[in-house]
């Protein structure tokens, strides 16, 4: 069922909206979300070498 948003807003705002949350998401969520991921994964795998020792090669 397709979902219709009844409001009075202009075309070109809504374009503009949906213009201004894609690229929000795509420069500012997207890069934030891949930092805070790889920087949990190092802090992860720092605090287990903390605790286990370093690697041994």
């Amino acid at each position: 069922m397709p979902v219709q948003v009844s409001t009075n807003e202009p075309e070109q705002v809504v374009r503009r909206r949906e213009w201004f949350v894609f690229l929000f998401l795509t420069f500012v969520v997207a890069p934030a979300t891949a930092v805070a991921i790889v920087g949990s994964y190092g802090l992860a795998v720092w605090i287990f070498q903390m605790v286990a020792g370093p690697p041994t090669g």
